[in-house]
């Protein structure tokens, strides 16, 4: 059987908690920060507008399409390359009035393409999301984070006990904040696709941490006068290796779906790489000892 780490590790995490919770700390108010300043590349999902996805047949840059609509009075235009060289994606703001008005913009923009490349354009893709939709999806994708944070909160205090999710929910807001923080360094796309990522990362870290409390817990009950430090050690010790295992061949999937997804899946495809990377962190490196700050106690069935 192909092992990644050995089952035999003898690492001391917990000597290391001050490192790596001020390493966390640091990149959570850089993240924090970023989101504030740079603010995040909100979808059309969330800002209402026009997508229109085009395929060039011909040598034809941003520039020159730029040039044809520019003169449309249309609001903001931004334009980029998507995916493959030959194709591009054009966003327009909402246009005042109603639904017909952002049609109108639409077959605007279709005729003056049309008039000047004729059919070295085609036409793959039309999105429009009006500014009453945008805001209930902003609305809805927030409170799906919040209440799974809060069932993740409950879960855990229900199956362990208070100081056990107080650390899993530092470690989820932790994983949180680092994701929202490097889409708005790097300029993703933030859309409905990556709340559904957020939602996903929260599932895995979490699991990720039972699993380490469950560890734990465990030899509670078992070494009873144990200093806690060097419990939680071998615990985290004795979860690493599926652990690793299970985080590598996640990212190995993920990885495939990145490469060979294509662009539309691209971004989820690696807000779920980057999610996976730091809730493995999180789960060895601040759900676990954050313990030591937060008063576990030894039940009554592991005192004596």
């Amino acid at each position: 059987m192909l092992r990644l780490i050995s089952d035999n590790t003898s690492f001391k995490f917990i000597k290391l908690k001050l490192v790596s919770f001020s390493f966390s700390a640091i990149v959570c108010m850089a993240s924090i920060f970023s989101v504030i300043f740079i603010g995040l590349n909100f979808g059309i999902d969330f800002k209402g507008g026009i997508l229109l996805g085009i395929r060039t047949t011909s040598n034809i840059g941003i520039a020159e399409i730029r040039n044809n609509i520019s003169n449309l009075n249309i609001g903001e235009v931004s334009i980029q390359k998507f995916g493959v060289d030959s194709d591009y994606l054009i966003r327009v703001e909402k246009q005042e009035g109603s639904d017909n008005a952002q049609q109108i913009a639409v077959e605007a923009i279709k005729s003056t393409l049309n008039a000047s490349f004729g059919e070295d354009i085609k036409y793959r893709r039309l999105e429009y999301v009006g500014p009453t939709v945008s805001k209930d999806l902003v609305s809805d994708g927030v409170m799906a984070i919040i209440f799974a944070i809060i069932a993740m909160l409950a879960y855990i205090w229900f199956r362990f006990e208070l100081p056990f999710a107080l650390g899993a929910i530092v470690a989820l807001l932790h994983d949180i904040i680092l994701t929202m923080g490097v889409f708005a360094v790097l300029g993703l796309e933030f859309n409905l696709a990556t709340v559904a990522a957020i939602l996903l990362i929260i599932g895995y870290s979490m699991n990720d941490t039972v699993v380490v409390y469950d560890r734990i817990r465990e030899n509670l009950r078992k070494f009873k006068k144990m200093n806690l430090n060097e419990l939680l050690d071998k615990s985290i010790n004795e979860t690493l290796s599926r652990t690793i295992n299970t985080t590598v061949t996640t990212i190995l999937a993920l990885g495939a779906l990145y490469i060979f997804g294509g662009q539309i899946i691209a971004d989820f495809a690696f807000a779920m790489l980057w999610g996976i990377v730091v809730g493995t962190y999180s789960s060895i490196f601040i759900a676990s000892p954050i313990l030591v700050y937060v008063n576990v106690r030894r039940n009554k069935e592991t005192e004596s």
